[in-house]
């Protein structure tokens, strides 16, 4: 483990350089892993598992679309595949990755294979920091450890085959065993972790909920559609607006923001557009500096937490969810978009 700065704050930081694939098969190399769900993580973890020499099966609903993924990829029914209860009763290692509402509705299910010595691994904080609303409250005797990739299922797939890695947080809950952070630095390097960083249940499930509903999905989804709007009905046409809103900001300046910085993208702009980033920039903060302390209140008191297991609780949802989808899906704007790309050079 190595200790850097972060600007200011000293943080601990795990590289697979130092915490290296053959330490981490050699500290589960007794583990039965077993995935239980093929959803979202569930297919990137389990196949980048599999790929890096570790003893993985799959828990699966079984006559569910996500069952016949399971089996397209490659796995293999009653060999490596298996229905939820089977999985974990076979596994040492359970890693815990249904969705959050699919958690709370199989969790008596799971819990009853979860006998001492057992390590249970979750890839988000939200069922066990919001027990009082979602039931799930791990049994003593057992390590419950979270990892927690910084991307999707299909990044944390991608670049592990790219052979980059993404970054990952870790935390550890109850350490029965006095080895649950070993066995939670191995499992993310196992799954392709360039390098990890020390959290908690809380703070992961806090920061993640503010991350979506903010900068990473319902915030850049709001102000990209304020400013395409105001630029339509300003005479302006849609590649143009599209052009200007999205397209000069996914293909050009945050891969350049990524590699280099904010910093150094001001540095290396017009100077027409430095001094206008500038200068519209602390009015952007100041709007939305409100804005983002409400949400993480929201968060914190478990408002947030509440809104989403009442949404997915109702029998309805997802027919109400799909009509959401298809409105966004046919704003202009994103009709736009699917020229735009046919367009992109090859």
């Amino acid at each position: 483990m190595s200790k850097l700065k972060f600007a200011f704050t000293e943080e601990t930081v795990v590289t697979r350089e130092e915490f290296t694939l053959e330490k981490s098969k050699n500290a589960l190399k007794n583990e039965v892993i077993a995935v239980i769900g093929y959803g979202v993580q569930g297919p990137a973890q389990a196949l980048n598992l599999k790929d890096n020499g570790f003893n993985v099966i799959i828990g699966q609903r079984k006559n569910s679309s996500s069952w016949d993924k399971a089996v397209a990829d490659g796995w293999v029914p009653q060999k490596d595949l298996f229905s939820i209860e089977e999985a974990c009763q076979k596994a040492s290692f359970i890693s815990y990755l249904l969705s959050d509402a699919a958690q709370m509705q199989l969790w008596n299910t799971v819990r009853e294979y979860l006998s001492p010595g057992k390590t249970l691994c979750f890839s988000h904080g939200f069922s066990v920091t919001y027990s009082d609303k979602t039931g799930v409250i791990p049994p003593a005797g057992i390590d419950v450890i979270l990892v927690a990739p910084k991307g999707s299922g299909r990044s944390v797939r991608t670049l592990f085959k790219e052979g980059k890695g993404i970054n990952s947080s870790y935390a550890v809950h109850q350490d029965s065993s006095q080895r649950a952070e070993e066995k939670a630095l191995a499992y993310g390097i196992g799954v392709g972790s360039g390098y990890l960083f020390q959290t908690n249940f809380k703070h992961e499930v806090y920061s993640d909920l503010c991350g979506e509903r903010g900068v990473l999905m319902g915030a850049l989804a709001g102000i990209i559609a304020a400013q395409y709007e105001v630029l339509r009905e300003n005479g302006h046409s849609p590649s143009e607006a599209f052009n200007e809103t999205v397209e000069e900001l996914t293909q050009s300046l945050v891969p350049l923001i990524s590699e280099n910085g904010m910093d150094w993208m001001f540095k290396n702009c017009s100077t027409t557009a430095q001094r206008g980033a500038l200068d519209w920039m602390p009015r952007f903060k100041k709007a939305t500096l409100p804005v983002f302390k409400a949400l993480y209140k929201s968060v914190a008191t478990g408002e947030e937490a509440r809104i989403v297991i009442s949404a997915n609780s109702k029998t309805d949802y997802k027919a109400s969810l799909d009509k959401e989808l298809e409105k966004l899906h046919n704003e202009e704007i994103w009709q736009v978009g699917q020229t735009v790309r046919k367009l992109r050079p090859k």
